[in-house]
Parts: structure tokens; sequence; C-alpha cells
């Protein structure tokens, strides 16, 4: 691809701000008030955690999102321009409010609730292939709670396939679990599809992950699935792939290891590296994301991103 690009990758998706509280006493109980020894607010969603992260790590950066005129569209666009992702795409309006998840975290699991407000009102009409031609890669994440894509997503990666991009996507969970994603039209046109594996069984309806991943290999190019834990399988060219997981014995939270995890991929996969070296990569900075409460926190940079790799995980290139 050309060097003359602008961007690596441009990252299309919701943007929103994350109140994190850890260390809660006990689930929550209507009419009851609960305790939490420890509270974050930081930058949230799938889209800008991957956006955040990638551009620490070293790629060029560029985000397109909708946020309000209000104190947390300001929080979102700081943090992102603080891990030098270029926000001049992100439009800001003045009718509409910033989302918000408030995220009540237990151990590895966490309950969440989100108010979408701004990133709802996205759409493919506020894309055009001159934004995308300024980059190398495409990267779509939060399918469901974006509606403005709902029968448009398909378009939208023809469009930068048309427009010489390669192109990953992460649908992330659906709230309304209905899961009406046409893959069958959808993923044609993209490179890399991130699901974990519960979004996998739900998308497809298949028994077992063997199963969901040859419902969908048709389909798709390269499949990616990720399983926390218990790391991660790669579908490409009829292999299936697993990849090893790097344990963090001390997690301080899993907020944002699977957008953590798409990030590494996409930066090994911009390299020219080959899909197994492209999962590792993924599968460690998965791990790593767990290190530090949040989805950013753990990543500042690359070289202390190999440094924890090493001290933590014993991973050395």
């Amino acid at each position: 691809m050309s060097s003359e690009k602008k961007f690596d990758v441009i990252v299309i998706g919701e943007l929103n701000a994350d109140l994190i509280l850890n260390q809660i006493e006990s689930f929550p109980e209507v009419g009851k008030e609960k305790l939490a020894e420890s509270m974050t607010l930081t930058l949230g969603s799938s889209s800008a955690i991957f956006a955040g992260n990638l551009s620490t790590l070293g790629m060029r950066v560029a985000f397109i999102g909708k946020i309000g005129n209000d104190i947390l569209g300001s929080l979102c666009k700081e943090e992102l321009e603080r891990k030098k992702v270029d926000t001049s795409m992100i439009i800001s309006s003045t009718e509409l409010k910033t989302g918000a998840t408030v995220i009540l975290n237990f151990g590895e699991d966490r309950a969440m609730i989100t108010y979408q407000g701004a990133m709802k009102h996205l759409g493919i009409t506020d894309i055009t292939k001159e934004m995308l031609s300024m980059s190398k890669h495409l990267h779509f994440s939060s399918y469901f709670l974006q509606p403005g894509f709902k029968n448009s997503l398909a378009g939208l990666f023809k469009m930068a396939k048309e427009t010489g991009l390669t192109t990953s996507l992460d649908i992330q969970w659906d709230p309304s679990e209905q899961w009406n994603f046409d893959y069958e039209t959808i993923l044609p046109h993209v490179d890399i599809f991130f699901p974990n594996e519960k979004e996998m069984l739900h998308l497809t309806k298949a028994q077992s992950l063997e199963a969901a991943i040859s419902t969908i290999a048709k389909w798709g190019n390269y499949i990616v699935v990720k399983r926390g834990k218990d790391g991660s399988l790669l579908s490409y060219n009829n292999q299936l792939i697993h990849g090893r997981p790097f344990v963090n014995k001390t997690i301080v939270d899993a907020i944002g290891a699977g957008d953590s995890f798409n990030a590494g991929y996409i930066f090994k996969f911009i390299k020219g590296c080959s899909p197994e070296d492209c999962q590792t990569f993924g599968n460690l900075t998965g791990a790593i994301s767990t290190t530090a409460s949040g989805g950013t926190t753990a990543f500042t940079d690359l070289s202390n991103t190999m440094k924890i790799a090493k001290e933590i995980f014993g991973y050395e290139e």
C-alpha cells in the first residue's frame, strides 16, 4: 500500500465515557445502597479503546464518531488526543449528548448499562470516500450500538475496499440479543472478523465453536475468535489455529481486553506479519490490558508495553 497515506488506520465507531466501579461489596438490589471501594472515569467504548491502544503502539490512527458538545464529549476527545489519535473527523453536536457506560466489575465478569446518546446518530452519510482514502485500513466496532449503520454496513465496507483499504470488524454484544447481523452480505468485504466466543455462538446459533466457525468461514476471510483466558482461535484457508493465552494471575479488570486484542492483531497486520504472529500479539495485548483499570490505562507506548510483556508474561520478540 502507498506510504503516502496520512493514517495507518481509520476507526469508525461509538464514542463514550466509562464510569467504572470496582471492589463492589455485593450486586446492587432495588431500594438498597451498596458501596464500591474504587471508581474510575475514563475513555470508554470498544472503538475508542481500540484506537487509543493502537496509537500508543505506534500506528497513525484517526477516529470518526459522534459526540455531544458537553463535558463527557470533551473528555473523550481529549483522551483520544492524549493518545495521539487524530480527532479532526469527530462530529460534535449541540443537540445530542455524549454516550456513557456505567460498569460494575466482579472479578473477570461485569455488568454494564449504556446510554447511547450521540453514537446512535452516526451513519454512512457521515462518511465519504475522501475520508477513507487517507488511510490504509478501516476498523469498525459495536455494530449493534449504532443503528445508523443497520442497513448500510456492507456498503461502508464495500466503499472501503473500492478505495483500496483493508478492513476489520468487531460487532460486539447485541443488547437486544436478537443478533440480526447479515454476515453473508457483510463479511465478504471484511478482511478480519473479531467476534468473541459467546458472540460467535449467538450469531450462528451453533452448538459448538467449531460448528460456528464452519458456518461463517465460507463468507469470511480471517476469522479470529477471542476466548479470554483460553486464548483465541484463528480460522483461514481451511485451517483452525489455537492461539495460546497469556495468563495474568492478578487481574485488575477485563474491560477492553478484547479491544486490546484487536489493537495488537492489527498492529502486526499493518506491519505485514503472518496471521499466526498477529494472533499471538493480540493474545498478548489482550492480557496486558488486564494489568490496569479500564481499557486504555495499561498502554502508554510501545516500549512500556514490551516491558510489561517481558516482566509479567515472559514475552520477548
